[in-house]
């Protein structure tokens, strides 16, 4: 149970993190130049969110079968969770509220409600594209040569997400920079 909560809590501290650093900083500023339509900007924190998630709880996994403490897997009456049910569980919040269009931009909600959901989709989607080998096979195959499916899907979806937000908008404000110098 120790890791269940060490998950949660690791998911919570990373989008208190995420949302303190765009909102109402340098970053948040220079997101908002670069990227200035709305869903654009889910996607980009959407992709980050995504991929620290994924880097992390691989680290989290790692130090769980190399016995390094605090770290346990989820038992519950000796049943293990896997971390993909976190991350099944996050990702059906999430629609429900862009279905209720909570953070969607339609209305005048607020951006970090529409961060927060943003940065709730991207670890949801790690938690649960982590483990896709595992329903993939419908067996444990984590660290096993079949386990590269779960990286393969993370990396050809971390890719769509990527390429939706960081693609030319990021770097337009620079090349008409050096237009207007020419």
């Amino acid at each position: 149970m120790t890791f269940t909560w060490f998950i949660l809590l690791l998911t919570i501290a990373g989008t208190v993190f995420l949302l303190v650093l765009f909102h109402h900083r340098f970053l948040g500023h220079v997101l908002h130049e670069r990227i200035p339509d709305r869903p654009r900007r889910r996607l980009f924190v959407a992709s980050l969110s995504f991929f620290l998630t994924f880097a992390g709880v691989r680290g989290v996994v790692y130090c769980i079968e190399h016995q390094i403490p605090p770290f346990h897997f989820i038992e519950v009456g000796g049943r293990h969770i896997h971390h993909l049910v976190i991350g099944i569980v996050i990702l059906l919040v999430v629609g429900y509220g862009w279905l209720a269009e909570v953070g969607t931009g339609a209305d005048n909600s607020s951006i970090l409600v529409s961060r927060l959901m943003s940065i709730l989709y991207g670890a949801g989607a790690a938690l649960t594209l982590d483990e896709f080998a595992l329903w993939l096979n419908l067996r444990d195959v984590y660290w096993s040569r079949e386990g590269r499916a779960s990286i393969d899907a993370i990396i050809l979806f971390g890719a769509v997400l990527a390429a939706g937000a960081w693609g030319a908008p990021l770097f337009q404000r620079g090349q008409t920079r050096n237009l207007k110098k020419k």
